[in-house]
């Protein structure tokens, strides 16, 4: 998929997890790719995972591509709407924005209290706030911004890191309504995008091996899982999608896509794509 090499695209929250595997499938694509997140000096995340966008920048330059490192916390309008001036004064567009920051991963345990499969009452509200500020509310801004720069030059491609959650209850309440609320935003944005030749997709990973996974790998079945980096692929895949219009507004499968362009993960494998059953 080594045909991205004209292309600038932008990941938000790709220090580590999902964001940081999409940020290399787009690098071994060879594009060159600006790896937003608020950590840059080896801080450590929500969970205490560690991972920098410093880091994430040189493997994207070791796969072919150009990692950029911009620290951004994308809950401040003002340092997003600074990132993208960025970007347009460095490239003078962007091709791809990839939506994946989140919130609402903090603090799992409260009271030594695991909180996540809590119902809605008995779950913390801070959550909500948290998922839909740096959630939802985060990708509405980025996209705002660099739709701007898209409809200027009639082309481009936005992603929104979504999941299986929006069509059905799953973790816990607040985080089934956001990751629906992204879902609609994506097929509202995309039908005022279309004429501009503009597309925009909510993309579902399977069940990934990011860090935090892998450290409760002894009580999860990983027989199909999915690297990060996979992710990435199934993104650097819709960017090279001519049809890609034909897909605005709707929701992909990253497992689907690798059956439909022939792309494996990166032990050579096709993960089988999830049921909503299975969820």
């Amino acid at each position: 998929m080594s045909n991205l090499k004209e292309k600038i695209a932008l990941v938000t929250g790709a220090s580590r997890g999902v964001g940081k595997g999409i940020a290399l499938g787009l690098g071994e694509a060879g594009a060159t790719v600006y790896i937003s997140a608020r950590t840059v000096d080896g801080a450590k995340g929500p969970m205490d995972l560690p991972g920098t966008i410093q880091e994430t920048a040189r493997e994207v330059d070791n796969l072919g591509g150009r990692g950029i490192a911009v620290q951004c916390d994308h809950t401040d309008d003002k340092q997003t709407e600074k990132l993208f001036r960025r970007i347009d004064k460095e490239q003078g567009r962007i091709d791809i924005l990839v939506n994946n920051i989140w919130g609402g991963y903090e603090n799992m345990f409260e009271n030594n209290q695991f909180t996540w499969p809590l119902p809605f009452w008995q779950q913390p509200l801070w959550r909500w706030d948290a998922m839909f500020a740096s959630g939802v509310r985060a990708h509405y801004v980025a996209s705002t911004f660099a739709a701007r720069s898209m409809v200027a030059k009639k082309r481009g491609l936005i992603v929104n890191v979504s999941f299986w959650a929006a069509q059905k209850l799953s973790g816990n309440v607040a985080y089934s309504v956001s990751k629906a609320t992204t879902d609609h935003m994506t097929k509202f944005m995309a039908q005022e995008l279309k004429l501009h030749n503009v597309a925009a997709v909510s993309l579902y990973p399977g069940l990934v091996r990011t860090e935090s996974v892998m450290r409760a790998a002894d009580f999860i079945d990983l027989s199909n899982s999915e690297s990060p980096q996979f992710i990435g692929r199934a993104v650097a895949a819709l960017a090279l999608d001519k049809n890609i219009m034909k897909r605005t507004g709707g929701v992909c499968v990253a497992a689907s896509l690798a059956r439909e362009f022939g792309f494996t993960d990166i032990d050579g494998r096709q993960p089988r794509p999830l049921s909503l059953a299975e969820i």
